[in-house]
């Protein structure tokens, strides 16, 4: 099905055509809330909530970009309203990086080994220490960051989803780096310096 007849399908409310949509985007956003929220119940409660807008609002959109672009502008806004909304949860237990664990998978340590365990308990620190790095970043450069490393999208998508200049997204994301490394390095040297 082309964009233009699913966004048709959709605004009729055709409910294969929500489906469809959601099972073709739901990691990519869920990509964009893990890595905004750092939190899988936050980010699977803001990737809902942006299936429901969609839903809901389906008739306000006017195809001035394509609708991927419109869902990750979605996740982004939403989840740094859920920041904004909640400041307590800014610091967050840990950030899976590059895989989604099963919300049921615990870690038993029985059943590893003991470099198995502290290479875990090494990936969570890590993974703890980044997230909240990426916390301290200004909101432009964490949203340029996640889009680019979270989601892997191209600079000229992340452009149209931010509504910024390719250069603007380039030297975003350049900060956001050097930043990164600054406050990694300084969470280093108190942790294990």
């Amino acid at each position: 099905m082309e964009e233009k007849q699913l966004i048709q399908a959709l605004r009729n409310s055709d409910e294969s055509a929500f489906r469809k949509l959601v099972e073709k985007y739901e990691l990519n956003v869920y990509n964009t809330c893990i890595g905004m929220l750092g939190n899988e119940d936050n980010a699977k409660d803001i990737s809902q909530d942006v299936f429901i807008e969609v839903f809901r609002s389906i008739h306000k959109f006017r195809g001035d970009s394509k609708i991927s672009t419109w869902l990750y502008r979605l996740a982004v806004n939403k989840s740094l309203n859920h920041i904004r909304d909640n400041k307590k949860h800014r610091i967050v237990k840990s950030i899976q990086r590059f895989f989604i664990k099963d919300e049921n998978e615990t870690l038993d340590l029985q059943d590893f080994g003991s470099q198995n365990a502290e290479q875990e308990i090494e990936q969570n620190e890590h993974s703890k220490a980044l997230h909240q790095a990426l916390n301290k970043l200004p909101e432009n450069q964490k949203t340029a960051f996640v889009l680019k490393n979270y989601d892997d999208l191209s600079y000229k998508q992340i452009s149209e989803i931010m509504e910024l200049s390719h250069s603007s997204v380039e030297s975003l994301i350049h900060r956001a780096k050097t930043n990164l490394q600054k406050h990694l390095e300084e969470y280093y040297l108190v942790h294990f310096g």
